[in-house]
């Protein structure tokens, strides 16, 4: 006797993930999740699939973050498993990244606590406001908000602002925290502590957290990783 296959509603399909119908609704037409078939009535009929989709997606958002996440279930979802497949290489790369900035601030903890080098230093001059926004990766909008709240201190050349190499250090270690994470009112307090001197301890405490963290993302990669391979590799998957 064939086996019939087994029909979810929304709210069954949220459950387990303590997700509303709603919400799962919205998954759907966001395209996390395949369409689902409608019932004559026009009631959703989710399937096995749809749990193998919301299960990945889910386990996705823990390790990489919602953006990542609803980009490789889109594409997945479109049968674009390359494109998928990128957006997870893209974010292993960027967490390789922050573990070597990390690994760069953590051995220069004795260096960041020490005074800050005389900005006439050769070849360490101080440097524009897009140059040094294009050497973080961030926006000029992002530096002068540091500023707004104490992180930064850069002086002004005529009506331009200019960083330091010390401003320089501190922009590095205020974006290294900022992507841990940590408030902007967290990160102010650790750079007054690390340009006063004041000893290497609330630095590395902040680095030993974000080093943490950095681990517990590494493992919940790992899992949604594997929730997505379970999804691809099951049999509902549809094959081309």
């Amino acid at each position: 006797m064939k086996s019939q296959t087994r029909v979810y509603r929304p709210a069954d399909l949220g459950k387990a993930h303590g997700l509303s119908a709603q919400a799962v609704r919205n998954y759907e037409r966001d395209g996390f999740l395949p369409p689902a078939a409608r019932s004559a009535t026009g009631y959703r009929r989710y399937t096995d699939h749809h749990v193998g989709a919301l299960g990945a997606y889910v386990a996705l958002v823990q390790g990489y973050g919602y953006r990542t996440a609803g980009g490789v279930m889109r594409s997945v979802n479109a049968g674009e498993i390359p494109a998928a497949l990128v957006l997870i290489d893209e974010a292993h790369v960027q967490l390789h990244r922050d573990r070597s900035t990390l690994a760069s601030v953590a051995s220069a903890v004795g260096m960041l606590t020490a005074a800050p080098p005389e900005p006439t230093d050769p070849g360490r001059g101080p440097v524009t406001v897009g140059l040094l926004a294009h050497r973080l990766g961030v926006t000029p909008a992002t530096l002068r908000k540091w500023e707004s709240v104490g992180i930064l201190a850069p002086a002004r050349d005529r009506t331009a602002r200019v960083y330091s190499p010390s401003d320089v250090r501190d922009a590095e270690l205020a974006h290294l925290l900022r992507r841990g994470g940590y408030p902007l009112s967290h990160i102010a307090a650790v750079v007054r502590q690390v340009r006063s001197a004041g000893g290497p301890e609330p630095l590395a405490s902040s680095l030993a957290e974000w080093q943490q963290r950095l681990n517990e993302r590494a493992r919940l990669m790992l899992t949604g990783a594997a929730r997505l391979a379970d999804y691809l590799d099951a049999p509902s998957f549809p094959r081309s």
